[in-house]
């Protein structure tokens, strides 16, 4: 008895650290502002906040996530990991005007470089971050275990930097349970003057 009452405070705790550690907080369904950006959503989140770069997540990241990059700089990597260096000059560095095929496709390879497999994207298409062009399209990958995904990407440059937000869900219930709603946030960036 006091092994489970033990095992499920356990549990409690770390439930409590994950809706509430450490730069988190609870994100409710409605407008909102993340670094220079304004959105609205329909979805409540759990927000983990960085510098550049937050995690977003409604059931835990292995069944839903959003990362949300800000301004990232020529020369640095799609996901703030690394920085270019003569002795790597093929990774997917952001390099401002680029094309948004090249846009996707260091996207992908940012994915890839994370560990995902299979990774694909459909449906190239422009967006728009209120009166900034973007692009958006459709991700299809795989977890290292095998696990199918599916997800939206969209980004945008303004000022010479990158803004890149990437939505991936299991494509097994969580996909189709939430895209329309965050296709309509996506629908809803804007820049903050």
């Amino acid at each position: 008895m006091i092994r489970h009452l033990l095992l499920c405070l356990g549990v409690v705790l770390i439930l409590s650290a994950c809706a509430g550690g450490a730069g988190g907080k609870l994100q409710t369904a409605g407008g909102t502002t993340v670094f220079d950006l304004t959105l609205e959503t329909q979805l409540d989140w759990a927000r983990i906040k960085g510098v550049r770069q937050e995690q977003w997540t409604i059931d835990g990241t292995p069944l839903n996530q959003l990362i949300v990059i800000s301004r990232i700089k020529p020369g640095e990597h799609v996901f703030l990991t690394t920085r270019e260096r003569r002795s790597r000059p093929d990774g997917p560095w952001f390099r401002a005007g680029m094309r948004p095929d090249e846009v996707r496709d260091i996207i992908l390879d940012g994915l890839r470089q994370s560990g995902w497999a299979n990774v694909s994207a459909r449906d190239l298409r422009p967006a728009s971050f209120g009166n900034v062009p973007g692009l958006r399209f459709d991700l299809d990958l795989d977890n290292p275990g095998g696990l199918v995904y599916r997800g939206l990407a969209t980004a945008a440059e303004r000022d010479g930097r990158l803004t890149v937000l990437v939505w991936i869900a299991p494509a097994e219930h969580y996909y189709g349970r939430d895209v329309e709603a965050v296709a309509r946030m996506f629908d809803s960036l804007r820049f903050v003057p």
